[in-house]
Formats: C-alpha cells, sequence, structure tokens
C-alpha cells in the first residue's frame, strides 16, 4: 500500500495536491460553524440518578434555579423603598427575558434564606437552560453592573457554565498566538529553512481545519463538549509536527545520502510512512478508549482525538509527500547560516547518551527511575473531584458570587441540595420525611409541600412554603446545607439524604452538584478497568504486529506507565497541592476526574508514538543484521533529534494553554507537555537503551506460534534500509 501511495504521489503530486486544497476548502467552510454546534458541560453521567432528578425537575417543575443575580443595595437598605421598588423591578424585568423561567427574589418571599447575614445583599433566583450559553450572556449583559441604588452581579451554576465558555475562548486564542509563531521559530531553527518548516505547519493546518468539519457535523447530531476545540488545536498542529519532522528528516536525509528524487520519497513513504501509521494507530487506540465513558465531555475528546490524528496521517501520507515530489532538492534552498554545522543524521549527544546507558544499564536506569516514582509519588495522596467555579479566575463575576453565597449566606436556596419522589405519598408521609431529612447533621433546613422542617420540627407552614413543590404526584424538597459545595463533607451528606427512603417508599433521586460529582466518579471508576485494559491490549497487539517480539510491547507498557504516573503525580503536586498556584494564578482543588482519565490516555498515546519512532529505526538495524548494541544505538542516535524536537515543540502547544484563566486546561497543557517532555528525554533516552541492552536477544522473542502469525500478519515495509552515507558535503542540514 505504501508503495503506491508513494507511486501515486510522485506521478499524480499536482492532482494530489489540488484535490487536497479542495478538501481544505470545503472542509473550512463546514468546520467555521463548528463552535455554534458545540455545548459546555458535559461531565455528568446521563443515565445517573443525579441526572435522573434533573430531567424529572425540568419536565415537571420547570428545573432548578441555575441563575443567581446577587444584589447589593449601594446606599441605604434592601428594605429601604428605592431599593425594594428596583429589586422588584430587576426580578420582573428577568422573568419576561426569554429563556427564562421560575424568578424568584427575595422582595417577592421575604425568606431570609435570600438574604445575607449581614442584610446588605440580597438574591433573586431565575432558571434557564443549563447550556443556553445565549440566554446566559444576554442576562449577563442586560442585569449585570450598578442599577439605580443596586449593583448586580450574576452567579450560579449557568452562569458559571458561561464564564467557562467565554474564558476558554480567550485562552485558545492566547494559546494559538503563542504556540504557532514559536513553532514556526522552532522549526526553522531545526531544518535550517523555512521551506521545509513550512511542511509540518501544512499537515497541522489540514488536521485542525478537517476535524472542524468533522465536530460541525458531530455536533449537528449529538451532543459534542466545545472544550474539545482545545485538543484539536494542540494535537493537530503537534501530530503534524511529529509527522513532518519525520517525513522532512527522512527524505532529506536519502537525499543527502545520493538517492534521486523518486527513490527517495518511495524509501521515505514506505519507512517513515510505516511508521506514522502505527503511530497514529496507536493514538487512536488510547484515545478510543474515551468513547467507553457515558459522559459526552470525554467521549468528545475521542471525537476529537480520533479525527485530528487520522486527517493528520493522511495528509502526511498523500500531501507531504506529493510536496515533496514537486521540490525534490530544493526543499534544501534557502539554507541559513547556521546550518552548515550540522553534517550527519546521526546526533552525537545521543549516540553518547545510549552508548552510556548500554555500557551501565543499571547505573544508568537507577537514577532515572528513583526520578519517576519521586515524581509519581504525590498520587498516593490524591484526591478527585469535579471542576466549579474555582476553576475560573478571582475576577471572574460567577466565582465571586459563588464566594459571597460561602461566605455571607446561611445555607441559602441558591445551594441547596433538591431531592425528588416519583411515588405518591400523603401529605403526613411526605411531612414526616422531610422532618427526618432535617435531622440530619448538616442539613440546615428542609422545604416540603407540607412546610419547613429544622432538626426535625415543622418550622414553616405550607402558606409560607415555596410554591410548586407537588405537581402530579411528583414531590419536590429542597434540602438546604451547612457542608461548603464539592467538600467531603457535602458529599457525605447527600449519601445520607439518598440513604433515607422516600415517602411512597423505594430511593428517592437526589440531584445538584453534589450528587453529580459523586455519579460522575463513579461512572468513571466503574468504566476505568477496562478502558484501561482495551488500551494496554490493543498497544500490545500493534507492537506486536509492528516488531514481531512479545516482550517489546511489555517493555513499552511498562516504560510509559512510568512517565504517565510520574507526569499525573507531578499534576497533584501542583495543581492538588498549590505548588506555583502563585506563578500560574490557580486555586488549589482536588484533580479533576474527567481531566486525569483524559491526560491518561493522551499521553499513553502520544508516548506510543515516540515508541514508535525509536523502535522503528532499532528495528531496522535490528533487521539489517546488526548485533542490539549497535542497532540501539545507531536508532537512537538517528531518531533522538528527531524525537526530541518534535517532543519539544509538541509540548510547545501544549505548555502554551497553561498560560490561560481556567484551572483544568492549565491542567490539561502542563500535564500533558510535561509527560511528554519525561517520555521522550528520560524513557527514550535513558531507560529504553537501558532496558534493550538487561533485555539482550530476549527483547525480540516471541513464542513460535506467534512468530509464524507476525510472518503472516505483522507488517513490513519491504527489506531493511541501507546504511545512510555520511559524507559530510551530501548530507543535508537540519533533523
Amino acid at each position: 500500500m505504501l508503495q503506491r501511495i508513494a507511486s501515486l504521489t510522485w506521478r499524480r503530486s499536482r492532482l494530489v495536491l489540488a484535490l487536497a486544497l479542495l478538501a481544505v476548502i470545503a472542509m473550512g467552510a463546514l468546520g467555521a460553524g463548528a463552535f455554534g454546534k458545540l455545548q459546555p458541560g458535559g461531565t455528568d453521567d446521563p443515565a445517573s440518578a443525579s441526572s435522573r432528578a434533573a430531567a424529572v425537575l425540568d419536565d415537571t417543575f420547570g428545573g432548578e434555579q441555575n441563575v443567581v443575580l446577587l444584589v447589593r443595595a449601594r446606599s441605604g437598605t434592601l428594605d429601604s423603598p428605592a431599593a425594594e421598588r428596583q429589586g422588584k423591578d430587576l426580578a420582573r424585568r428577568l422573568g419576561e427575558e426569554p429563556g427564562v423561567t421560575r424568578v424568584t427574589s427575595y422582595w417577592s418571599t421575604g425568606g431570609s434564606s435570600l438574604a445575607s447575614r449581614d442584610g446588605t445583599e440580597a438574591l433573586v433566583l431565575a432558571h434557564i437552560g443549563q447550556n443556553d450559553t445565549q440566554v446566559a450572556s444576554a442576562v449577563s449583559d442586560a442585569f449585570t453592573g450598578e442599577r439605580g441604588v443596586l449593583s448586580v452581579r450574576a452567579g450560579g451554576a449557568a452562569m458559571v457554565n458561561h464564564d467557562v465558555t467565554g474564558q476558554i475562548s480567550t485562552d485558545l486564542a492566547l494559546a494559538e498566538a503563542i504556540a504557532v509563531p514559536v513553532t514556526l521559530l522552532l522549526l526553522v531553527l531545526a531544518f535550517g529553512n523555512v521551506l521545509a518548516a513550512l511542511l509540518p505547519l501544512a499537515i497541522g493546518l489540514i488536521a485542525i481545519v478537517g476535524t472542524f468539519a468533522e465536530l460541525y457535523v458531530l455536533g449537528s447530531v449529538t451532543d459534542v463538549s466545545v472544550f474539545s476545540i482545545n485538543l484539536t488545536t494542540a494535537l493537530g498542529l503537534g501530530l503534524g509536527i511529529d509527522y513532518g519532522l519525520l517525513l522532512v528528516s527522512r527524505f532529506r536525509e536519502r537525499l543527502g545520502a545520493g538517492d534521486e528524487v523518486p527513490e527517495a520519497l518511495r524509501t521515505t513513504v514506505r519507512t517513515a510512512g510505516r511508521t506514522i501509521l502505527f503511530s497514529a494507530a496507536t493514538v487512536v487506540a488510547a484515545l478510543g478508549a474515551l468513547l467507553l465513558f457515558p459522559q459526552y465531555f470525554l467521549r468528545s475528546f475521542a471525537y476529537a482525538g480520533i479525527g485530528v490524528v487520522a486527517i493528520a496521517a493522511l495528509a502526511a501520507l498523500f500531501v507531504v509527500p506529493a510536496l515533496l515530489a514537486l521540490l525534490g532538492h530544493r526543499v534544501n534552498r534557502g539554507r541559513l547560516p547556521w546550518a552548515d554545522a550540522v553534517r550527519r543524521p546521526e546526533a552525537p549527544l545521543w549516540r553518547r547518551l545510549a552508548a552510556t546507558a548500554m555500557r551501565r544499564p543499571a547505573l544508568t536506569a537507577l537514577p532515572a527511575l528513583a526520578a519517576l516514582l519521586v515524581a509519581a509519588s504525590p498520587l498516593l495522596g490524591a484526591s478527585f473531584g469535579g471542576p466549579d467555579e474555582r476553576v475560573l479566575p478571582e475576577s471572574a463575576q460567577s466565582r465571586q458570587v459563588a464566594t459571597a453565597l460561602e461566605r455571607d449566606f446561611d445555607g441559602s436556596d441558591a445551594s441547596s441540595v433538591p431531592v425528588v419522589t416519583e411515588r405518591p405519598a400523603g401529605r403526613d408521609r411526605v411531612a414526616a420525611y422531610a422532618a427526618e431529612l432535617s435531622r440530619l447533621d448538616g442539613v440546615v433546613r428542609v422545604h416540603a409541600s407540607t412546610g419547613g422542617y429544622a432538626g426535625g420540627r415543622s418550622v414553616q407552614a405550607p402558606a409560607r412554603a415555596h410554591a410548586a413543590m407537588e405537581r402530579d404526584g411528583v414531590q419536590r424538597l429542597t434540602v438546604t446545607t451547612d457542608p461548603a459545595p464539592a467538600s467531603g463533607a457535602a458529599q457525605d451528606l447527600v449519601r445520607e439524604i439518598r440513604a433515607v427512603p422516600g415517602p411512597g417508599g423505594g430511593q428517592p433521586l437526589v440531584g445538584g452538584r453534589d450528587a453529580e460529582l459523586i455519579d460522575s466518579k463513579a461512572a468513571i471508576g466503574s468504566r476505568l478497568p477496562l478502558a484501561v485494559g482495551l488500551v494496554v491490549v490493543t498497544t500490545f497487539v500493534l507492537l506486536f504486529l509492528f516488531t514481531g517480539s512479545v516482550v517489546q510491547p511489555l517493555r513499552a507498557i511498562v516504560l510509559n506507565a512510568l512517565s504517565l504516573t510520574a507526569s499525573i503525580g507531578a499534576m497533584v503536586w501542583i495543581f492538588q497541592e498549590g505548588h506555583f498556584s502563585g506563578l500560574l494564578g490557580f486555586t488549589p482543588m482536588p484533580m479533576d476526574t474527567s481531566m486525569t482519565v483524559l491526560l491518561f490516555c493522551i499521553v499513553f498515546g502520544l508516548s506510543m508514538d515516540y515508541e514508535v519512532f525509536v523502535t522503528s529505526r532499532i528495528k531496522e538495524l535490528h533487521d539489517a543484521g546488526a548485533d542490539d548494541r549497535t542497532a540501539v544505538t545507531g536508532g537512537l542516535s538517528r531518531t533522538g533529534r528527531i524525537v526530541t524536537m518534535a517532543a519539544g515543540l509538541l509540548a510547545v502547544s501544549f505548555f502554551a494553554f497553561a498560560t490561560g484563566e481556567v484551572t483544568f486546561l492549565q491542567m490539561f497543557g502542563l500535564g500533558s507537555g510535561l509527560a511528554i517532555l519525561i517520555d521522550a528525554v528520560v524513557v527514550r533516552g535513558v531507560l529504553v537503551p537501558a532496558a534493550m541492552r538487561l533485555l539482550g536477544r530476549a527483547a525480540w522473542y516471541a513464542p513460535a506460534p506467534l512468530k509464524r502469525l507476525h510472518a503472516r500478519a505483522g507488517l513490513r515495509e519491504g527489506s531493511p534500509e541501507p546504511e545512510p552515507e555520511t559524507d559530510p558535503d551530501r548530507v543535508p542540514a537540519g533533523v
């Protein structure tokens, strides 16, 4: 297949490029509307009890009040005639906004739960569609700021989603503004000329544009998270660089070895193309595991990741060879002054590093292993949670409102736990159930259709209770609690509430932020073993087909697991324990469960990407008859510069996200970038050669039946590639 691709791109290069250009234009036109199809949120399990509670509340009672307007009297008190008049008018106008329902205010109820302890702030509550960013924007624009004698700020779950989405758009623009020029500069330094440096960026551009089109189509038929855009940009740019570096460097190497352009192109596509195919397959296998999870937040990263990998691989196999066929020797034109300093394809530093590790494998590996284990050690104290308003900068209005609710209000209705019972029950049973809930430690009060309860006693008559607490036999209760939202105590209290039998028998449905967090973690935990098993088994099979050995896949999986745990341990040390919080501007909080799973899949896939890069060259030399030491040293010396440059450039793409202000995207960028560098430098540079030396000939072992299977089904690139000549006058500059 690869030979036919090489022949096609050589003979029909202009046709291939014309078709690619038309495809990019079409995908660009389609993908331009992708942002409008994507949704915020998506971290909840749609089959969970908390999601069922939310659905019943939406269908029966018009949903929970997820918009909070925090109102402060700029002069006088909240009960002054001017403040009361303007407060009631504010609530009336809010209720008239399209898409806004269930408006309640301090002035309409007189409830103390809607006023701060010092009496200077009051709440106006409302409901909008949780992912309706247009309505959220309209509410923010029309009702916040200084309004007569009142000062108004907007918060609540819907506004947090709105602020996160807006901040991500800002952060994405900043990340791209940093990553693209820095990447281009580093590519120019790597290749020694601008023309060669542009080829990897072409792959990245095609991959990003194509994936935007894919997300537009998928977003039209299913829920897709807006956060998938970030992975599309970072991974598209990064894989374009990876694949482009591999192709262009191999092509220039073969030209320098004396090959004519057609032969250099065939060799490049046959060898580097095979590596790219296996690399793409391993990354797809890792990201495909995200499809096992019920949260569309995680599935969306699989949609984006699989799409961007597939399109990047296609662009690398067709577009870049066609460009190289047209350019030929001109790919080396326009060298910059320092380019002639690089004389040969081997990297002396990597050769020395590999040789040292091969001479003293145990002595070299032990310090590296110790460093990785130390980096991984914070995982022992890891705690896991979900995203909330704390992922936003302190300047975000919705975060300021959440802070004020926790600091200044005694268990306001804005942070209550909704409970739904679907089985019909008499009023006496409803009253007894509400009283039982109010006895739980941490419960401030309970509102039900039968009245208000605290400490097991009725404290509010039904006439003073909130309206619409019972409809069509469905009972709705609001449990106002004392523990801080998202805390361990708050989650324990939700479990206690769930343990109290409902008034009509059976388990009631408990919703709200903490219930959603409990259910989300349970859903991820139940599917995580299957996801990990799928990634490991698929990776093992692919690497066996690639190498013909059962030891090489095991060695790769173990070493990649080490770099993965080290990088996630470092994220615990930074984001949970709070180191560098002042520098990066985030609030320490438990590790985001979904983002940790995402990091596992991305990092494992990209680690295998570099594993394939290195192993392919080692295997070439091994198959050509080189002894183990020569094959490993030669393979690393020829791929070391490519791997480190590719890893460095990909890390730049990810690190750019750490400049943003949304905490879980900072973790995504910093964690991915750090893991890539650990893998490229520590694992590939030290542990791989040391492990290969310790394993010796056993590294290539496979039982006889599997050897026969590999002979029939394993993928090969043809005859081993001859050793490239190293005449300094004939080897091009660059990578």
